[in-house]
């Protein structure tokens, strides 16, 4: 099993890198598009599982449509459309008619509603499937659009995209090699019995290894660095127990088998569903510079 987790690793992650530093805001909200659809059926099947079949086809609509409502501020500040020019004008309709990423909600509650009243479900599966769909692009959909908003931030948006990858992926590989090496105590034994407090602890210092080697890119103090990868750390460590949690909900190992030793897609990304929001949260309301 170890081994396929590292070749696994070795064949996505320089592609994810070069992605990321090398490839467009655009590229990046494309490729965060497939991940993301990918986690959602992933995520539906979880919930076909215990009997909640979701709207599939509108929740992946929406979830794409609130993926373009976070990706298209980054193109209004950058001033130009695939390199073609901006309208004039632009800013005076954006400031008043600029749809924001909430809207995308707004257009799921109403697709739904008309869904419910035409649909020849039975009756008995409304609120399961509403549930189940509601979720999916609440809690799977929604804070990965963020890689995207991260990714878009001016010049320092690659390397924060980047800075919330790294950590996440050296937090993950030191808390699994340092649990099964020394780990003794279950972290949440109700949740994920093989994770451990001397996993998780080693989890956090490599976090902070990475932001001490990243102060190089994103040119911010070092306390400012750690307490970015701290928080970080912890959010993606929080969204592993939580995916471990839907599938215990739904009595199975591992959400897909897409990836050789990791499981399904959202099996591998569960910890960065928390990652990027509050890595962008942490940078945009504590220090950033302005895009």
């Amino acid at each position: 099993m170890t081994w396929k987790r590292v070749v696994t690793a070795v064949v996505l992650i320089p592609f994810v890198v070069a992605l990321v530093l090398y490839g467009s805001t655009l590229l990046v909200a494309i490729g965060t598009g497939v991940f993301m659809v990918l986690a959602l059926l992933e995520y539906f099947a979880l919930g076909e599982a215990i009997g909640w079949r979701a709207h599939r086809v509108w929740t992946i609509v929406c979830a794409l449509v609130l993926l373009f409502l976070q990706w298209l501020p980054s193109v209004v500040r950058a001033g130009d459309f695939g390199g073609y020019s901006v309208p004039a004008g632009l800013e005076w309709v954006v400031s008043r008619f600029f749809p924001r990423p909430e809207d995308a909600f707004l257009l799921f509650a109403l697709g739904v509603a008309v869904i419910v009243m035409f649909t020849r479900r039975p009756l008995v599966e409304t609120l399961p499937a509403a549930g189940i769909s509601a979720s999916g692009l609440l809690l799977v959909a929604f804070p990965l659009t963020y890689a995207v908003r991260l990714h878009g931030w001016g010049e320092f948006g690659p390397w924060l995209l980047l800075f919330a990858l790294v950590i996440t992926w050296a937090g993950d590989t030191a808390a699994y090699f340092a649990g099964r090496a020394f780990g003794r105590h279950p972290l949440a034994p109700h949740l994920s019995p093989k994770k451990t407090w001397e996993g998780s602890l080693a989890g956090l210092a490599a976090s902070i290894v990475v932001a001490v080697i990243f102060q190089r890119w994103l040119r911010a103090p070092l306390a400012y660095l750690i307490g970015m990868a701290v928080i970080g750390n912890v959010a993606g460590q929080v969204g592993d127990l939580l995916e471990s949690a839907y599938k215990r909900s739904a009595g199975v190992k591992d959400s897909g088998a897409m990836l050789p030793g990791h499981g399904g897609v959202l099996d591998r990304i569960d910890a960065l569903i928390l990652a990027f929001p509050v890595v962008w949260y942490y940078w945009v309301l504590t220090y950033s510079p302005r895009p």
